[in-house]
């Protein structure tokens, strides 16, 4: 029984394995291919500020470590660069909890940290979307959903944290779960109750967290309506996109 241990840890992690002779390409150069096409116009007719904007979300996948924690797997394939991701992701969204019950909410460079990781969530999804002409799909779009809520909770925990050093509110936040409880009433959107924003600055923190949400909300929702029918990242699914150029795929939201 034992020896098929590895067999049945390597199929719950990796799947099936991928067909001999799968193409594998660099995720940096893949990615840049990626900024070349929107630039080159390849797939899509745009000019302006659409094509400016498409360039910027397409760039900024190099200032952020998920694009590069895929190229350490590249040459591994899809599978482990998929499963590194995912590590990844869960590493992101706990973080700020981590951080939280420690306590370490006022350390400069884990603050820092939380920010970099957030601001990488909040523009990875809307490049998928707008700025995705030359990424090859996921191999499940049930799995891209799943982080995609993944991300959400991220958002919400990394705001929680912000809540937590500001102390901008009426009543001084004692517990790190009161922070935690803030960051839901926000984002659920059911109005404030006994705690509430009293500084200019806690208000706009507020707003921003508004902004995120109803931008993010919005996102989730062309992402799901949207499916694996139209073109870009999603086209792919269906073969109704650009061709996909060999393995070394998106992965799914982070990122």
């Amino acid at each position: 029984m034992f020896e098929h241990v590895p067999n049945h840890a390597r199929r719950f992690f990796l799947g099936r394995a991928e067909p001999a002779g799968t193409i594998r390409y660099s995720t940096l150069q893949r990615r840049w291919d990626n900024v070349l096409a929107i630039w080159n116009n390849t797939f899509e007719e745009d000019a302006g500020l659409e094509k400016l904007v498409r360039l910027l979300l397409a760039l900024s996948q190099f200032i952020f470590p998920g694009a590069y924690i895929r190229h350490l797997f590249w040459r591994k394939g899809a599978a482990y660069q998929e499963l590194a991701i995912e590590f990844y992701v869960l590493l992101k969204t706990v973080l700020p909890v981590v951080l939280l019950w420690q306590g370490w909410e006022q350390n400069t460079w884990a603050y820092a940290l939380v920010v970099w990781f957030l601001l990488e969530t909040v523009l990875y999804i809307p490049t998928m979307i707008f700025a995705s002409d030359a990424l090859s799909s996921p191999r499940s779009y049930r799995r891209t959903k799943l982080l995609v809520f993944i991300n959400y909770l991220e958002v919400v925990f990394a705001f929680a944290l912000f809540h937590m050093e500001g102390q901008y509110f009426n009543t001084l936040l004692s517990h790190w779960t009161d922070s935690l409880y803030i960051s839901f009433v926000v984002t659920s959107t059911i109005g404030f109750g006994e705690f509430y924003p009293v500084t200019g600055y806690g208000k706009l923190i507020i707003c921003l967290q508004s902004l995120f949400y109803l931008s993010y909300l919005a996102l989730f929702i062309s992402f799901m309506g949207q499916g694996p029918a139209s073109g870009g990242y999603f086209g792919k699914l269906s073969g109704s996109g650009p061709s996909a150029m060999g393995v070394d795929r998106a992965g799914g939201p982070n990122p």
